[in-house]
């Protein structure tokens, strides 16, 4: 096995808004992939109805190897592009296990969860902790006060973040950075 075929998440760019045709694409070929997704009132002739739409614009998480996005790049018409890690020049692959805290706050169409700039700077005053119960049990973020209340903040590292519904602090337990 070849550095290009382990199997990483990758982020992706979409361009044009296409999020959501390509993720249909992705599914139908099987790839795995996530996009947050939210909810967004659109008006239908004098009906509004509730439509599903991509949370952040222009991002698409893939499970699978370099070669295969590769493959895809060169045998389809999609509309992605590699992000490439500015000090590495390589595509940013996000750890499984982030990703997977990831998943675990942004999958969750939910009007409280708060998506945040990918710029997690200001994110340094929060201690790192683990939601020990409820629909996030087991998430591992930073625990800080959003818009007044005490929520968990999922990063991924320049790419994208992600702050839970409010999230009681006895359910919560500090995780010793080491």
């Amino acid at each position: 096995m070849t550095i290009n075929d382990e199997i990483k998440w990758y982020a992706l760019r979409i361009t044009y808004n296409r999020e959501m045709k390509v993720k249909q694409a992705l599914d139908s070929l099987k790839i795995e992939n996530f996009l947050p997704l939210k909810y967004r009132i659109v008006m239908r002739g004098e009906r509004r109805i509730k439509q599903k739409v991509a949370a952040i614009h222009n991002l698409l998480f893939v499970r699978t190897s370099l070669s295969k996005i590769h493959e895809l790049k060169q045998s389809t018409t999609l509309p992605i592009r590699y992000i490439i890690d500015k000090e590495s020049q390589q595509p940013i692959s996000i750890p499984e296990t982030q990703m997977n805290n990831f998943i675990a706050v942004a999958g969750s169409i939910d009007e409280q969860i708060i998506y945040l700039e990918p710029d997690v700077s200001h994110f340094s005053k929060g201690d790192k902790v683990r939601i020990t119960a409820g629909v996030f049990k087991g998430t591992e973020g930073y625990f800080m006060r959003i818009k007044g209340d005490r929520r968990v903040v999922v990063c991924l590292q320049g790419i994208a973040a992600v702050a839970t519904a409010f999230v009681h602090p006895s359910i919560v337990e500090k995780i010793s950075q080491i």
